[in-house]
Formats: C-alpha cells, structure tokens, sequence
C-alpha cells in the first residue's frame, strides 16, 4: 500500500483514479476535526457549516461520544442478532421513551430505516387494512430525499435520481409537498401510508405551511393511512424540538432517525412505530447484521442521554432564530430567501446573480465549509454544540463573500457615459 503525501491536488487525484464518481466535492481534503472546527492537509483551518448533512450534531469528536465509543469496545463489538446483548434492550428502551413510540427495529443508514418503515406500511397494508395482495399505495412528495435504494430513487422525483436504474415497481403516489388538499384527493382504498420529510432537506429547506402536520395527520386518521416521518435529518434536537413533528402532533405512526443519533462516529438509524405496525413482523421477515449491535446501541444510548442532558435542542432553537434573523438583515440581492427551523437553515442564491456552488467555494476560502443543494439553496446545519460568537464569525464571511460578488459584477458592466 503507498501513501500520498505533498499537495492537495495529489490526495484528489487518487481519488479520482479509484473511486467512482459519485460526489462532487469542494477542492480541499480535510485531516484533522474537533469540536466545530476541521482542518485541511495543508493546515487550514475551517469551521463546519454542514455538520455532516446533520450527523455530527454533537461536534466532532465529542468527548462523550468517544468514550461510550470505546467503553463499549473494549467489551464487545458485534455478536449479531443470533443473541440478546445487555445494550439493545436499554437503547430500545430509551429510544421509544424519548420519541414516544412503542417499538423500534435498529438498522444501520437512513435509507435502511425507511426501506424498514416501507416494508412495514405495506405488510400493515395487507394483513390489517386488508387491502387486495400487491395492490398497496404509499403517498410521497415532489422534492422528497429519503435515501439511494433502487426502491427509494423509485419514487424519486429527480430524475437524475432515476436514470438507468428502472424498472422499478411501483406503488407510490407523488404529490405537491404542503398541500393538504392534493393528499385527500391522492388516497384511495388502497392507500396504506404517506411517507414525508416534515421539513424538506435535500429538497432545498423547504418549510411546509403553519399547521400542515397537524392537517395531515388529521387526514391519515380519518382514512385509516398509515402517517410516515423520515426525520433522519431534522431528528435529534436539529430543528429546534427534539423532533420535527412536536412542533404541531403527538407522535406518526412511524418514524426513521439516523445520522445523528449514532454521534457522528458511527452508522446507526431506527425505524420506530406503534405496536399494531411493529406487530407486522416476525422473526426471518426482517433484519439487519449490524443493527442494533452493542456499539451502535451504546452510542445511540449516549446521543439520547447528551442531546437531554445538555439541552442542545433548546440550544438549536435559541441559535437557529439568531441566525436566521442576522443573515436576513444582509439584506443582499444575491439572496433570494432564507428559510429554516433551529439550526437547518437554508439560504436561497438568486440564480440571476451566482449560483450556490460558487458561493459555498468562496465561503471555503474565508474558512467556512458548507455544500449547496439543487444549485440554488446553500445548506447552513452546524454541529447544535455552535458558540453564537461562531455564528457572527459565519455571517460576517457570508456578508464579505456577497459584498465582493457584487463588486466584481458591478465592475464587469459595461461604462455607461461618454465614448
């Protein structure tokens, strides 16, 4: 095996030689992190803005996190389902008292949970709702991210999500995120769940309206529809609320957490329910060989226990309106909208001016890392462990990069006078 040592550009071109291209990252390679902060190989510091799409909710490196991590290990690692543990039965048991759901099957990435909730909905479907075999509908929303699966970009409605990986098949129903009345009109007997996220991640921020929840759960009662949350990004203190639905419900039918509540060190996601859908399975119908081992079960444990004890989502709520007000008050015509809950905030580009790339590679420079989604929506989610002196530095940069943006497009127009 040989090392690469030297420049940047060496580290991305063995990247480039080996891996498939599937991402397009900023030009930097990162070595070192803690808390807020990451480092590049060339010693640069940055502070994270993107918090690993939400994961690393903690700081990275939280010294708690890293001591239930190796706590854990130095008495065991992954036995498999085949036996009981003494871990699984205490992070299931904290996990449904913290979320108020009856059961939880513990699974390994977000997209598992929501293959796992999928699975779930449809057998409800045939053996409780009675509806006719492989007849089942679920309901989904333009705009929606909910994992890569072949069964999840299925009911993408992003095409490039899609292509070449048909055929798919079917049983999903999409509609306009936000609108109640395209969801009533949608159902049918054979409807068994809507599955949405209740902010759109992936999609660009998208905030549904006021009361939108508290609608469509109304409307899944009435027609006896299964009411499926994906809060594997807004999860875990990240909006402002433990999670997203207690701004307006009591509890889904189901939901799927992840990233964050493995730490940010480790995959561990979960699709909770209530006990009639739980009920659907038995054993061989599901499972997973990593779910629910006893190091994911011990930090599952320690996120629950850190994000209470340090009230880190109360934190995200008090943060995320100082930031959204302070980066509203740029007042720049670069941007178009800023929009968000706690700390998932998204800063829209007016694509007349830049695009979002552009911004977030400039942002780099000024020490700030971030990524763009649908090239027009800057994704602003740092860890909820942020100082709000942190968040000035930020928008100070934010308001730099757009005040010399505007400069060079100004000097770049023609002179209007005499010739």
């Amino acid at each position: 095996m040989t090392e690469t040592s030297g420049t940047t550009k060496d580290y991305i071109e063995r990247e480039k030689r080996y891996l498939a291209y599937m991402y397009n990252p900023l030009p930097i390679v990162l070595n070192r992190n803690d808390g807020v902060w990451m480092w590049d190989t060339e010693g640069n510091k940055y502070l994270d803005f993107l918090g690993a799409y939400c994961s690393a909710s903690f700081g990275h490196r939280n010294p708690r996190i890293l001591k239930a991590l190796t706590d854990q290990l130095e008495k065991m690692d992954v036995p498999a389902r085949a036996f009981h543990t003494d871990k699984l039965g205490e992070f299931a048991e904290a996990l449904c008292k913290f979320t108020g759901m009856d059961m939880v099957q513990p699974m390994n990435s977000g997209a598992e949970a929501v293959e796992t909730g999928i699975k779930a909905a449809r057998r409800w479907g045939y053996d409780v709702k009675k509806i006719p075999k492989d007849k089942a509908r679920i309901i989904v929303c333009q705009g929606n991210f909910h994992g890569r699966t072949t069964m999840i970009v299925s009911f993408s409605s992003d095409e490039d999500y899609k292509r070449g990986f048909g055929p798919f098949d079917g049983g999903f129903d999409i509609i306009p995120y936000g609108d109640v009345e395209a969801l009533k009109k949608a159902i049918t007997p054979n409807t068994c769940a809507f599955l949405l996220e209740p902010i759109q991640g992936e999609g660009g921020i998208l905030v549904p309206p006021e009361g939108y929840l508290r609608e469509v759960q109304a409307v899944c009662k009435k027609n006896n529809v299964l009411l499926l949350l994906d809060e594997i990004q807004t999860g875990m203190g990240r909006t402002g609320k433990d999670f997203c639905f207690q701004y307006e419900i009591d509890r889904p039918d189901g939901l799927m957490l992840g990233k964050a509540l493995g730490g940010g060190v480790y995959p561990v996601s979960a699709f909770l329910a209530t006990r009639e859908v739980m009920n659907v399975f038995q054993p061989g119908s599901h499972g997973s060989t990593f779910g629910g081992n006893p190091v994911a079960s011990a930090l599952g444990l320690e996120s629950i226990r850190l994000l209470q004890e340090e009230k880190l989502s109360e934190r995200s709520a008090e943060l995320g309106a100082y930031l959204i007000k302070k980066l509203k008050a740029l007042n720049s015509p670069f941007i178009g909208e800023v929009r968000g809950k706690g700390l998932l905030v998204g800063m829209e580009i007016d694509s007349q001016h830049a695009t979002a790339r552009e911004v977030c590679e400039l942002l780099m420079h000024k020490g700030i890392l971030s990524k763009e989604t649908h090239d027009t929506v800057i994704r602003f989610s740092p860890p909820l462990t942020i100082e709000k002196k942190e968040l000035d530095w930020t928008v100070e940069r934010v308001a730099e990069v757009l005040r010399e943006m505007e400069e060079e497009k100004a000097s770049a127009l023609p002179a209007v006078g005499k010739r």
